[in-house]
């Protein structure tokens, strides 16, 4: 039996990245007046994909939103573009596969107070084959491009519910197959 030791720690720090954003919000919650997220969703997903790359299973996800670059304080659709806020978060692969740890930007515009639609782009890294597997996708490089495309609705100041459609792949930038990961699914969010 092989070991790979490489996906295990991928695995590993998903799943600590889960804890750790947990255990940060309940830090920030004992400390009123300091807020660490502008926002925390969870939410599952699953594979869109077709044939050999479908992914089997759910994906249950945690994202981290900060907000750096003022988003809160930005009035209209054209400032909201111009400060974009910033995610971080785990999508856990069951039934053996791939998970991913994310990072990147994220533009959320308000069409008004209770839709709004939200675009990100960044970098994934995942624990899911490189080549030659069968099952699920052929990634070719452990660091792929992500991005996803969402629209929500606001029930009230604090929370909101998102479908979300999320792709990652390399872009061809990389040696070996791209058959690229592509899930959709829910989030359920919470504005601090």
């Amino acid at each position: 039996m092989r070991v790979d030791f490489g996906r295990i720690g991928l695995r590993f720090l998903s799943i600590a990245s889960v804890a750790g954003a947990a255990g940060l919000l309940l830090a920030g919650s004992a400390n009123a007046g300091e807020q660490i997220f502008d926002e925390l969703r969870f939410g599952v997903s699953t594979s869109v994909q077709s044939g050999h790359s479908r992914e089997d299973g759910v994906f249950p996800e945690i994202t981290a939103l900060f907000d750096p670059f003022g988003y809160d304080t930005a009035v209209g659709w054209q400032q909201q573009l111009l400060h974009p806020r910033v995610h971080l978060g785990t999508s856990i692969g069951t039934s053996g596969e791939a998970s991913q740890f994310f990072t990147g930007f994220t533009w959320t515009v308000d069409f008004n107070e209770k839709l709004f639609a939200e675009a990100g782009f960044g970098g994934v890294i995942h624990t899911g084959d490189l080549e030659g597997d069968d099952d699920g996708p052929e990634l070719g490089c452990r660091v792929l491009f992500h991005e996803y495309l969402g629209t929500g609705y606001r029930f009230n100041a604090h929370w909101n519910v998102m479908a979300q459609i999320a792709h990652s792949s390399h872009a061809n930038l990389c040696d070996g197959p791209n058959d690229g990961m592509t899930r959709a699914g829910l989030q359920v969010g919470y504005k601090f």
